[in-house]
């Protein structure tokens, strides 16, 4: 495996895109090759000039400076030859040569992923929609996928927040960008209990360009991909139209034609033979015998409950106590095995997790034990009490009800 500098100097070289990165790869078999190589290695390869001129250009400066970020922002990179990348990605047509993560490691190729797309102004009843069928998906056991743009996007992310299960947000730019500022705390909110993806390094800006290359990835890792509203041109058309080239599912809410986005909407169902689906179940039995142990599991939680689950946990009243009491015998706690414990927590949670197996800590104790900062311990503690993993004990102190195994 070549190092991973290599694959961030090839994957930054101005006009060379992921197509022609595969190009090289395909040519030269490593980055590290392509790093070395010379003028006449890349003579044969069918790219711009401006490309092939990027590729002389032998310094590391960019790539070092993107681990550094890596490092301090605690994400993850994964590249075309990882064993862990998803092969549904390596299957499309140009798959992404670098993947940067934050948040939880998936096996994409064993998640029941299903993406939701549609309108960034939509109307309040589509946005309902969206957030019903995230949280009835997420709560069957599937792994909802979407943007977290305003709109269907954000409301889909909400709907599996609000369900307490993990969802994946695929970005247009890095992910430390805010876009829109005004999502910070869904961004906070999916790292802590999901994943933010990106095949753009730390520090890139969301470009209107950026979208329709981020969508073909959004329906790479999908099963199927669900549009709530849309127009009959603009980003969802463009995923729906990757997805079907992919071979995923594709599924509409069919609309009233008094109703915004009717037109495109019903088209999809029309001209494009989407699926029309009227509930989460419509889309999940297609899927629950190739996922049997993962699909069918939980009922959907009723939506008074389901949209007051987040601030149960954030809002209730606090009680204080000067010397809170440990219980005299620790509850019986379930055990997670050290191959779970990846899969369902955070780096955040784990080391949260750990320090509270012992007895009940205040924030401020877990902040000096795990020296995570506290608006990251805050928002972990949050999802972990939705989780059901961790609770609170009078003098806001925090206790795991999960038992990590070594």
């Amino acid at each position: 495996m070549a190092e991973l500098k290599y694959w961030l100097w090839l994957t930054t070289r101005k006009g060379l895109g992921a197509a022609g990165a595969l190009m090289v790869l395909d040519h030269l078999t490593t980055p590290e090759r392509a790093f070395y190589g010379v003028k006449e290695d890349f003579e044969p390869l069918n790219l711009p000039p401006a490309a092939k001129e990027s590729l002389l250009d032998k310094s590391l400066d960019v790539p070092n400076r993107i681990l550094g970020d890596c490092d301090r922002l605690s994400m993850r990179i994964m590249t075309y030859q990882d064993a862990g990348y998803p092969q549904r990605l390596r299957e499309i047509a140009v798959p992404p040569v670098v993947l940067y993560l934050k948040g939880k490691p998936f096996r994409f190729d064993e998640e029941a992923a299903i993406g939701i797309v549609g309108m960034r102004k939509p109307s309040v009843r589509s946005c309902q929609r969206a957030e019903r069928f995230a949280m009835e998906l997420a709560s069957k056991g599937a792994l909802v996928v979407s943007g977290i743009a305003e709109g269907i996007d954000s409301c889909a992310v909400t709907g599996a927040l609000k369900a307490g299960k993990p969802v994946v947000s695929l970005l247009a730019g890095g992910a430390d960008r805010i876009f829109p500022r005004e999502s910070r705390g869904l961004y906070e909110d999916v790292a802590a209990m999901g994943a933010l993806v990106s095949e753009y390094p730390p520090g890139t800006p969301h470009k209107g360009d950026h979208f329709p290359q981020r969508n073909r990835i959004l329906s790479g890792l999908c099963l199927g991909v669900l549009a709530v509203e849309c127009e009959p041109r603009g980003g969802t058309m463009l995923t729906v139209n990757h997805a079907l080239e992919q071979g995923r599912e594709v599924y509409a809410i069919p609309m009233g034609l008094d109703e915004l986005g009717a037109r495109g909407t019903n088209r999809l169902i029309h001209d494009y033979k989407a699926r029309l689906v009227e509930r989460a179940e419509d889309i999940l039995e297609d899927f629950a015998g190739q996922f049997p142990l993962k699909l069918g599991g939980a009922a959907p939680l009723p939506p008074e409950v389901a949209r007051a689950r987040l601030s149960e946990v954030r809002d209730k009243p606090r009680k204080e106590s000067a010397a809170p009491a440990e219980p005299e015998a620790a509850p019986l706690r379930e055990r997670v095995s050290s191959g779970q414990q990846k899969a369902r927590f955070t780096d955040d949670e784990l080391a949260i997790l750990a320090a509270t197996a012992r007895r009940a800590l205040s924030a401020d104790e877990v902040v000096e034990q795990t020296q995570i900062p506290m608006k990251r311990a805050l928002s972990a503690l949050t999802m972990l009490q939705v989780q059901g993993a961790v609770e609170e004990r009078p003098g806001r102190r925090f206790y795991a009800l999960v038992e990590l195994e070594p």
